[in-house]
């Protein structure tokens, strides 16, 4: 790829050059643009998640609407419409009987992997050494997933890839080497009981029947719901560094970072040394003192590589004078001219409060896992106060609660990319036994040693970063808690005194969670309110029940066009 290698796109009529290969929504964010849509109620939205969960990156495209900018990539010259709430769909003449499941085409391979991440390639890995056939699907439209993201672009004027980008560039080209074979811009959208999935991408519907599966579909960034989180410019941290780590592109040039946990700090860095103005690093958790030095040091013996590659972040920030500010949070956003005014202060309102007036602001406080297809097909969950998520059941070796599916990474609960790794290789190994296959001991052995180190050191780290979570004090009546349908507080309040006791019976009502990202972003929220108001903690059978399509899916895939 060479820095000529350019495409013209024209967006609402205004030409912007692109560069080949990156996605629509780097190239419109790099000239500036942050809205890419407005909704029902005529408010503008952009990029949120940057990884086709939130939805709310639509545009249309060479006449074809509703494409997520964040996963559509500029492969030649495009037309580009911002997306307009109910405009009316184009016709298509052509009609064929309406698919149904059963008449998809179907494939049944040894091994099914859901996931191209770290722990979904390391179990294709580890699987197909031991002689499985194995078939990886991944909706992304290169593998590697959050942790691996592998950069579109290459040439003079692109920063190179990094020691990351390396690292799982060698690992893809192992498993590719092996023989796995790893599908992309594939969308799972259906699970059935025993063990059948249905999915879509651009070469038509597939059904899958594999002897075993490996669930690895890692995890989401939270919502914030304060005032004014759904505003463009307001991306999850997730998002800016898929810009930079995929594009080489930086979501503005004076950001504001904040959120609770590690992956907020490292933004920080790779935008510094991008050229961005990271004006702070808001940390919910309160400064580590002391006390905390024996937690320092089991992370230390655990893991030295991640221990100095933090101290090599902080001394990024501190070179560029980016303030680290501990014990406060994001309490409201605002438009400031074509920026955001961002207010910071303490959790529960005490103290002074700070503001920013930003390009960007980055949220980052926390993540739920993306456990869908594993609840559709029934598999047990347990609640995790501590991390306020739901955990899958699983034995030692990765197996579910379902016969012949095996799960392992974020999607879980929260573990870490290097904890996914080396489970990977444990759950594959265990899935290429039950299918009858050999499997080498000595690695068995060694990559269970580094998921019992790595797990220590994820104990260790979230005790340092141990942070209460969200408040619904921070929103006020006119706060959005479902940015799809655009549900505010008041509203759920209301529902709530009308004694509604069923979540269902709420999202009846309001329409909470009936919109794109299918509740993936206020269902947590709205669970726990429910829960404090009710007695009740979040558990697998509360919130909204898992539903087919567990994404989003074509209609043209379903009614046969």
């Amino acid at each position: 790829m060479t820095p000529s290698n350019t495409d013209i796109i024209t967006f609402d009529g205004k030409e912007i050059e692109a560069r080949h290969g990156e996605s629509l929504a780097a190239c419109l964010t790099a000239a500036g643009i942050r809205s890419f849509r407005t909704t029902a109620c005529g408010a503008e939205r952009g990029m949120f998640c940057g990884m086709g969960v939130c939805q709310d990156c639509l545009v249309e495209v060479d006449g074809k609407p509703n494409q997520r900018a964040c996963m559509t990539k500029v492969t030649g010259p495009l037309t580009v419409r911002s997306e307009a709430h109910a405009r009316p769909l184009p016709a298509n003449p052509t009609y064929r009987p309406p698919a149904t499941v059963e008449s998809l085409k179907l494939e049944t391979p040894e091994l099914l992997i859901i996931g191209a991440g770290p722990g979904g390639i390391s179990a294709a890995i580890a699987a197909r050494r031991a002689g499985v056939q194995v078939v990886v699907l991944d909706e992304r439209s290169q593998p590697g997933g959050q942790y691996f993201k592998q950069p579109d672009l290459a040439g003079g004027d692109i920063a190179p890839p990094d020691a990351q980008h390396r690292e799982g560039a060698a690992l893809i080209r192992e498993a590719r080497a092996l023989g796995v074979v790893i599908r992309n811009n594939v969308t799972v959208w259906g699970a059935f009981a025993p063990l059948e999935f249905a999915t879509s991408s651009p070469e038509g519907p597939v059904r899958y029947k594999p002897k075993a599966a490996i669930i690895a579909t890692g995890a989401y960034e939270r919502g914030w719901p304060v005032p004014g989180w759904t505003l463009p410019g307001v991306m999850t941290t997730g998002a800016a560094q898929t810009l930079w780590r995929t594009a080489r592109r930086t979501p503005g040039k004076r950001v504001l970072i904040a959120g609770n946990g590690p992956l907020n700090l490292q933004l920080a860095a790779e935008l510094i040394e991008a050229g961005s103005d990271v004006v702070a690093v808001v940390e919910a958790a309160r400064k580590p003192g002391p006390a905390d030095l024996s937690t320092v040091a089991t992370m230390l013996l655990s893991s030295p590589d991640l221990i100095r590659n933090g101290m090599t972040y902080h001394l990024k920030r501190r070179r560029a004078g980016t303030d680290m500010i501990h014990g406060e949070v994001v309490r409201r956003i605002d438009r400031a001219g074509d920026g955001l005014r961002v207010t910071v202060g303490a959790a529960d309102g005490k103290g002074q409060q700070r503001v920013f007036e930003v390009d960007a602001l980055c949220l980052g406080y926390g993540f739920e896992p993306a456990n869908e297809l594993l609840r559709a097909l029934g598999c047990q969950h347990d609640f995790d106060p501590a991390r306020r998520q739901l955990v899958t059941r699983r034995d030692e070796t990765g197996r579910t609660s379902v016969a012949g599916l095996y799960a392992l990474g974020d999607c879980t609960g929260l573990g870490g990319a290097r904890a996914a790794l080396s489970e990977g290789t444990l759950v594959g190994g265990q899935a290429a036994r039950s299918l009858g296959k050999s499997v080498d001991a000595i690695d068995i052995t060694r990559a269970s040693a580094s998921l019992a180190r790595h797990r220590r050191f994820q104990s260790a780290l979230w005790k340092l970063y141990a942070f209460a979570g969200y408040d619904a004090s921070l929103a006020d009546r006119d706060t959005l808690i479902c940015r799809c349908e655009e549900v505010s507080f008041g509203q759920i309040e209301d529902a709530m005194a009308e004694d509604l006791r069923m979540i269902g019976a709420v999202k009846r009502q309001t329409r909470v969670g009936m919109g794109r990202c299918q509740g993936r972003y206020c269902a947590p929220v709205l669970d726990t309110l429910m829960g404090a108001r009710l007695g009740y903690q979040r558990d697998e059978f509360s919130g909204f029940a898992p539903r087919v399509p567990v994404r989003p899916v074509r209609i043209e895939d379903l009614a046969g066009l």
